[in-house]
């Protein structure tokens, strides 16, 4: 089937953002648990909402108490990336190919809203993208299927004529359960944890990418 949509991931996809998101935590998290470390945010955190890396490093907390830590970190992630943001290898060639094409483009990520507009303006990528889905969007998270159902409605696109671009396996998982295609690339993963996408590449300069995607 010929792809519709493109449905892209942004932290590890489109931007190398992650060092920032890991040193946002750690500003917010100092003097209430034990320093998160390196090995324990890049091998079981990353991808996953901000309530849930919360709670498994806090415990059960009151709403207002989750609220108030996933504000401040992100206005803590703002801080770092809003200079220091760089595309990932293929990214901006990938979405200038898929807009000749007239393939239509949307972002679906667990980040804030606000996140997405800032490094897309950064980019100057913001008339790319017909849409984007953001934590605020939806009411369940990767895995769940959610985002990037409501990312196909919003582009008028099948599920089946989409393909999902991912780094985490809980949004692999995620797009698998929305009936699509996945690609995954080994950004911030091994590719041993990817294995659920129809593609795992290590960028998405990779020929195999142009030729899944267009043909």
């Amino acid at each position: 089937m010929a792809v519709g949509a493109i449905l892209w991931d942004l932290d590890g996809v489109i931007v190398d953002s992650m060092e920032y998101h890991f040193e946002a935590f750690r500003e917010v998290l100092t003097g209430r648990s034990g320093d998160l470390t390196r090995e324990e945010y890049f091998g079981e955190l990353i991808g996953l909402p901000n309530d849930a890396i919360l709670e498994r490093l806090l415990g059960p907390l009151a709403q207002d108490e989750v609220s108030h830590l996933k504000y401040a970190k992100e206005e803590a992630y703002r801080r770092r990336i809003v200079r220091n943001v760089r595309a990932l290898p293929g990214a901006l060639e990938l979405v200038a190919r898929a807009s000749e094409a007239g393939v239509r483009q949307a972002i679906v990520s667990s980040t804030p809203r606000e996140n997405i507009a800032l490094i897309l303006r950064s980019l100057q990528l913001a008339d790319a993208f017909a849409t984007f889905v953001g934590e605020e969007d939806v009411l369940r998270g990767k895995p769940n299927p959610e985002g990037f159902l409501l990312a196909a409605d919003r582009v008028s696109i099948a599920p089946e004529a989409c393909v999902v671009i991912e780094d985490a396996p809980e949004g692999i998982a995620a797009g698998k359960a929305a009936g699509m295609r996945c690609i995954g690339v080994t950004t911030t993963r091994h590719a041993d944890r990817l294995t659920q996408a129809d593609l795992v590449v290590d960028n998405l300069e990779d020929a195999i990418v142009t030729e899944f995607l267009f043909g």
